[in-house]
C-alpha cells in the first residue's frame, strides 16, 4: 500500500537515510549542493544550515517538535534556504559550522543548527532549540538581516576570521630534540582527571575513547617505573566498560558513550566507528594481558557487527539508532516480568548475574543490563563452577537474544563510508593477530575488496561514500592506509604495502600544505568551502592528521624512505606543545612520539616457517615492533638479500643496526630487551 504524504521537499532525491528521514517535513529543505548555494546568493536569502545524523535522538526530538510543525516551517520557509546535512556524510561541512557555533557560544554538539550569510559565512548558531525559542531566533535574526545589514556583515565577516585561524598550525622553525619528559609529563596532567574509581574521564557524559586507552596501554609497557600504576587505571576502564551498560551484554557491541559517570546507561545508539576501534582496543589489551574478559568482548562485538552491520557483499553500515518505536533504548531494556517469563527457573541466577536489581534498575520499570561482580564471584554465591555458570549464562543470552528480535528493531543507517569502513577493517585484522583467527582475516580481506571495487573513483582516488562519486576526505585515505599496513603484518602480501604507498603519495600531492608538512581535511580537487581547515586534535576518531604521520612513520620504516619520516618528524614536531599540555586530546599523536623516543624494532623472517613464527610472535604483545616476511626473496628493504636456503632466519634490527639472525622466536625476542 503507498502512503500519501502532505509534504515532499528536495530531500526525496538524496539517499542519506538521515536526509531521507526530513523528505517529508514541511519545511523546503534542500541539500548542501552548488545549486542549492547559488539559490541562495540569488535570492539574497539567509541560508539555515542544519546538520545532524541518522542516530542522534535530539535531532529526532527537534525534527518533531519544529520541523514537522507547519507554523515553524513556515516559518523557516519564507525567511531562510533551509540546507539539510548529514555530518556523516559532509564532515567538512559539519567541521566548518561546528567550530563556528563552538566559537559562538563556547559549545557544541548534534543537532547543529547554524545560520549564514548567502555566501555560506556564519552569523549565528546552537544546537537543540525547543520550538517556541527556535522561532523566536528566527524572527530575530531575519530581522537583523533585514533591517542592520551591516552589523550581519560585520560579524559573519569576524566569525569566518575566528574559523580559518582555529586549530591554525604554528609551523616550529627548528625542529626540537623529542624527549620522553613531554610524555611524562603529559601524563602527569592528565591523571588528575582520572576517574580512579569507575575507570575512564571523572565526571560524566563518559566517552570510550579508544585512542586515550591504546597509548596508555602502550605507554604502561614502555616505563616500568610507572607501568602498574597505569596498568591499573586501563584495565579498570576497560573491565567497567565491558561491565557496563554501554556495552550490550545480550547481543555484543558497544553504545556511543554513558550519560552518568558509572559507564550504566548509555547514550544507546551503536556506532560503527566506536565499535570498530573498540575491537581494536580489547584485542591489543588482550595480547598485553591475557585477560579472558577481553577476548569475550571482541568476539562479541564482532559478531554484532557481522550480524546487523555488515552487508552481503562485506560492506559495513555506519549505525543503529538509538529509539525504536520513538522511545530510546526500548530495544535494549527489560522489565521483570518479561525475563521471569522468558527465563523462568534460572531468572534469580540471571537477576543476580545482571543486576536485575536496584543497581540495574533505570526508569518506568526497565531494568538495563549490567555486571559488577566477576565469573568468580558470582559463581561462588551460587555455590557451582565458573564453567558452569558461563555456559549457563551463555545459553540464557542466545535465549534473550532470540527474544529481543521479535521487538521492532531500531533504525539502521546503511551509508557505506570508506574511512568507518577502513576502521572496522582494522579491527578485524588486530582480532585476526590477537586471536589467530583466520575468518577475522578473511572477513577484513572481503571489506577491502569491497572498498576497492566501490570506493576508487580513479587510480589512487578514493571516494568517502562507498558507491557514490565525489572526493573522499583525508580520513578515508589515512584509516584505509593504516588499514593497510596492518593487512600486510598480517598476511605479508606485499600489495598492501604497496597499495599504502600510492595512497600516501596522493596524499602528499592532493591534501599536503607545503609550509606546515600537515594535511588539510579536504582535497585541493574540492569545491571550497569558507576556510579549508587541518584536524589536528583526536577526538572519538583520531585526528587525520594524526593518523597520517603515524602511517608516514611506517612506511618510513618499511620501505627505508627517509622523506617520509622527516614528514612525520615534521608534523609531530608541530604538536608536540599541545600533547604535554592536553594528552587525551592528542593521545595519537603521544603514539608517535613514543615511537621516535623509545627503541623502535624492525622484524625480518625469511625463510618455509614465515608464517608460522609470524604467529608465535603475534602471541606477544609487541607495540614498538614492525614486521616483514617471505618465503625465499623479496625487493623490501627490509628482506632483500637476507635468508638461507633450507633455514627460517629472524632479523632483528633498530636506529639501522641489526643483530646476528636467529632461528627461534625466544632468541630474536631477547635482542627486543
Amino acid at each position: 500500500m503507498s502512503i500519501t504524504h502532505k509534504h515532499t521537499n528536495s530531500l526525496i532525491h538524496e539517499t542519506s537515510p538521515y536526509l531521507l528521514q526530513h523528505a517529508h517535513n514541511p519545511v523546503n529543505w534542500y541539500p548542501w549542493n552548488e545549486e542549492t548555494l547559488l539559490k541562495a546568493k540569488q535570492e539574497d536569502k539567509l541560508i539555515l544550515i542544519s546538520i545532524g545524523y541518522s542516530a542522534c535522538h535530539w535531532c529526532h526530538v527537534m525534527e518533531h517538535e519544529s520541523f514537522e510543525d507547519e507554523q515553524a516551517a513556515q516559518l523557516m520557509n519564507d525567511h531562510f534556504i533551509c540546507i539539510k546535512v548529514d555530518r556523516e556524510e559532509r564532515p567538512d561541512v559539519d567541521q566548518i559550522y561546528m567550530l563556528a557555533v563552538q566559537l559562538m557560544t563556547g559549545r557544541g554538539g548534534w543537532p547543529l543548527n547554524c545560520i549564514a550569510l548567502p555566501d555560506g559565512r556564519p552569523i549565528y548558531g546552537g544546537t537543540y532549540f525547543p520550538k517556541q525559542q527556535w522561532m523566536n531566533v528566527l524572527l530575530n535574526i531575519a530581522d537583523v538581516y533585514q533591517n542592520d545589514r551591516e552589523k550581519a556583515i560585520e560579524y559573519a565577516t569576524r566569525l569566518t576570521e575566528g574559523v580559518r585561524l582555529s586549530e591554525l598550525v604554528k609551523v616550529k622553525e627548528s625542529m626540537e630534540e623529542f624527549s620522553a619528559e613531554t610524555l611524562h609529563q603529559s601524563y602527569l596532567n592528565w591523571k588528575n582527571r582520572f576517574d580512579n574509581i569507575e575507570g575512564g574521564p571523572d565526571g560524566a557524559p563518559k566517552f570510550p575513547l579508544p585512542n586515550n586507552y591504546l597509548f596508555l596501554l602502550r605507554y604502561a609497557f614502555s616505563f616500568s617505573n610507572i607501568k602498574e600504576e597505569v596498568l591499573e587505571h586501563v584495565n579498570r576502564t576497560l573491565t567497567k566498560m565491558a561491565y557496563g551498560g554501554i556495552y550490550d551484554q545480550i547481543g555484543g557491541g558497544f553504545s556511543r558513550y554513558s550519560v552518568d559517570r558509572y559507564w550504566k546507561v548509555p547514550h544507546f545508539e551503536k556506532m560503527l566507528y566506536d565499535n570498530a576501534q573498540l575491537v581494536s582496543l580489547y584485542s591489543e589489551a588482550f595480547q598485553a594481558t591475557k585477560n579472558p574478559l577481553y577476548k569475550e568482548v571482541v568476539f562479541e562485538t564482532l559478531a554484532f557487527v557481522e550480524r546487523e552491520l555488515t552487508s552481503a557483499d562485506g560492506g559495513f553500515y555506519s549505525a543503529l539508532d538509538a529509539d525504536s518505536e520513538g522511545v530510546e533504548g526500548k530495544y535494549y531494556v527489560w522489565q521483570q516480568d518479561e525475563l521471569k517469563d522468558v527465563l523462568k527457573e534460572n531468572y534469580k541466577i540471571f537477576a543476580d548475574y545482571y543486576n536485575v536489581n536496584e543497581k540495574g534498575w533505570w526508569e518506568h520499570n526497565n531494568y538495563i543490563l549490567l555486571r559488577n561482580e566477576s565469573d568468580e564471584v558470582v559463581a561462588k554465591k551460587h555455590s557451582t563452577s565458573v564453567d558452569n555458570l558461563k555456559s549457563i549464562i551463555e545459553a540464557l543470552k542466545v535465549c534473550l537474544l532470540k527474544q529481543r528480535e521479535t521487538r521492532v528493531r531500531p533504525g539502521l543507517d546503511n551509508k557505506l563510508l570508506t574511512s568507518w569502513n577502513a576502521l572496522m577493517l582494522k579491527a578485524y585484522v588486530d582480532a585476526a593477530k590477537a586471536f589467530d583467527e583466520s575468518k577475522f582475516l578473511n572477513t577484513a580481506i572481503k571489506n577491502l575488496d569491497f572498498i576497492f571495487a566501490n570506493a576508487v573513483i580513479d587510480g589512487n582516488q578514493l571516494s568517502h561514500l562507498i558507491g557514490k562519486k565525489g572526493n573522499g576526505f583525508l580520513e578515508d585515505y589515512s584509516f584505509l592506509m593504516e588499514a593497510l599496513i596492518a593487512l600486510y603484518e598480517s598476511t605479508f602480501d606485499e600489495k598492501y604495502l604497496f597499495k599504502a604507498n600510492d595512497l600516501m603519495k596522493y596524499c602528499i600531492e592532493h591534501f599536503q600544505d607545503n609550509d606546515s608538512g600537515m594535511f588539510y581535511f579536504t582535497s585541493n580537487e574540492d569545491k571550497a568551502l569558507i576556510s579549508r581547515k587541518m584536524e589536528l586534535s583526536d577526538n572519538v576518531i583520531p585526528a587525520s592528521n594524526s593518523s597520517i604521520a603515524k602511517s608516514l612513520f611506517l612506511l618510513g620504516h618499511h620501505l627505508e624512505n627517509e622523506s617520509y619520516l622527516a614528514m612525520s618528524k615534521k608534523m609531530l614536531n608541530n604538536i608536540l606543545d599541545q600533547i604535554e599540555s592536553y594528552g587525551a586530546g592528542y593521545s595519537n599523536w603521544a603514539m608517535l612520539l613514543l615511537n621516535f623516543t623509545q627503541p623502535f624494532y624492525e622484524i625480518a623472517i625469511v625463510g618455509k616457517s614465515f608464517h608460522e613464527k609470524r604467529k608465535s610472535f603475534n602471541q606477544i604483545y609487541l607495540p614498538n615492533v614492525i614486521m616483514a616476511g617471505c618465503e625465499t626473496k623479496s625487493n623490501l628493504p627490509l628482506l632483500l638479500n637476507r635468508g638461507e636456503k633450507g633455514e627460517t632466519l629472524i632479523y632483528v634490527c633498530t636506529n639501522k643496526t641489526c643483530n646476528k639472525p636467529v632461528s627461534n622466536v625466544n632468541e630474536a625476542l631477547q635482542q627486543l630487551k
